[in-house]
């Protein structure tokens, strides 16, 4: 892998693969790290000239994984798969649960109020799932811009048509002209009003031989997991509905949730407006392509699918000498700032849910070297062993002293691990 070099005001230069000047440079003083990984050093000099190349960055976008690829038109540069989290729709539902149920607690008198909503003040509101992803794609950019002096950015934006791909899956005739006018719940006023109406009023569970007339709308997956999609509730009476939460009774198997197109949405909400973004950030230098062209790309020139290699292909250099290894990158949580377990002890005792934030000068998801072998703190104790794994979760040892590991780098929210495309592939 290539050196990244920056100036001495912290702009990015062309990467050099001349490690003896690197050694030479850093061991007289003339150049300091300032990061590991991708390995950065800084000039501490003024150079006289500047021979910078134009090199295009690819950017993949998705909602669960990101691809970046810089090139020139000969050579790849740097290279690197980014997972984002997933799980700050259950976070936000369980923070509201908790809410509700500390408010029940200490101020039962409090009436709910729902003028406060942020959507209801804010134009071009988006949820903060969608928001964050678009963060992560923002962030993830910066970051390259930081270590090479990118001329371009292609962005690849994905169009789904979730109407027709719902159509396939049921098997029901493909959408045309005005039929995208007419969704499924036209002139219904909830979806509440849809499902009764799906399913003909009638108990999805006894069909109505347990003779209770009142339905309810039961949620297959949880609210938190499955939200309130039409293809995630079903028809229910009172009460198969209740024997159902007591664990009485179980549901038949032909009811469960149909696939979900949660992705294809998110991909649909953000692509415009992550582009926009990045248009008004870096005037002149952001340009877009479609999937279909990237696939033909990928094809014709024989590539391996994953999103680095797309990325490539959205730079459109498919035919540049690739680097030896690319930089997988997984986002994790910064902050959990729950007091309490839920969890109630002996005596009315709720136990705490805050750790130290360092343990013998080790923190949470710091990346440690154990054995020659580089890892991350995935989980930590105040008597001063730690569980540590891989970027990937696997385990390389549950039960390490402070004293066997060496510290590499305080991670914040991003964990970084080269690969070697050998075995990435």
């Amino acid at each position: 892998m290539p050196v990244y070099v920056q100036d001495i005001n912290g702009h990015p230069l062309m990467p050099t693969e001349r490690f003896g000047w690197v050694r030479k440079t850093l061991k007289t003083g003339k150049a300091k790290v300032v990061k590991r990984c991708p390995f950065t050093i800084r000039l501490t000099y003024e150079t006289k000239t500047k021979v910078i190349q134009p090199i295009t960055l690819g950017v993949d976008a998705g909602s669960e994984h990101i691809g970046l690829s810089a090139s020139t038109e000969t050579k790849e540069l740097y290279a690197t798969e980014v997972e984002m989290r997933t799980d700050i729709t259950k976070n936000l539902s369980t923070r509201r649960e908790q809410r509700r149920f500390r408010r029940y607690r200490k101020t039962r008198y409090r009436k709910p109020r729902f003028s406060n909503r942020v959507h209801s003040k804010n134009k071009g509101w988006l949820a903060p799932s969608v928001e964050a992803k678009i963060n992560y794609h923002i962030q993830a950019i910066k970051e390259v811009m930081q270590i090479l002096p990118i001329a371009t950015i292609v962005i690849e934006v994905a169009s789904f048509d979730t109407q027709k791909i719902k159509a396939i899956l049921e098997g029901k005739p493909l959408p045309e002209g005005t039929d995208y006018q007419h969704g499924e719940m036209m002139d219904f006023w909830n979806v509440r009003e849809y499902v009764l109406y799906r399913d003909n009023h009638t108990c999805q569970c006894c069909k109505g031989k347990s003779g209770c007339k009142e339905l309810n709308v039961h949620h297959i997956e949880s609210r938190k997991t499955g939200g309130n999609a039409p293809n995630n509730l079903v028809t229910l009476c009172e009460t198969c509905h209740n024997q159902y939460h007591r664990g009485e009774i179980k549901l038949p198997k032909t009811i469960k949730r149909s696939q979900s197109l949660r992705d294809a949405a998110f991909m649909g909400i953000m692509r415009w407006t992550f582009f926009d973004r990045l248009k008004d950030m870096y005037p002149g230098m952001v340009t877009y392509t479609y999937g279909y062209i990237t696939k033909n790309t990928r094809i014709t020139n024989g590539l391996e699918k994953n999103h680095a290699t797309d990325a490539l292909c959205i730079a459109n250099h498919p035919k540049a000498k690739r680097v030896e290894s690319v930089f997988i990158q997984k986002k994790v949580r910064r902050h959990n700032r729950q007091l309490h377990k839920m969890t109630i002890l002996k005596g009315g005792i709720r136990k705490s849910n805050q750790a130290p934030r360092e343990v013998k000068g080790f923190r949470l998801n710091d990346k440690v070297i154990y054995n020659g072998q580089e890892c991350f703190v995935h989980g930590r104790r105040t008597s001063g062993y730690f569980d540590l794994r891989l970027i990937d979760g696997t385990k390389v040892h549950p039960f390490v002293s402070w004293k066997n590991i060496r510290l590499l780098e305080h991670t914040n929210t991003t964990l970084t691990q080269e690969v070697r495309l050998s075995s990435h592939d």
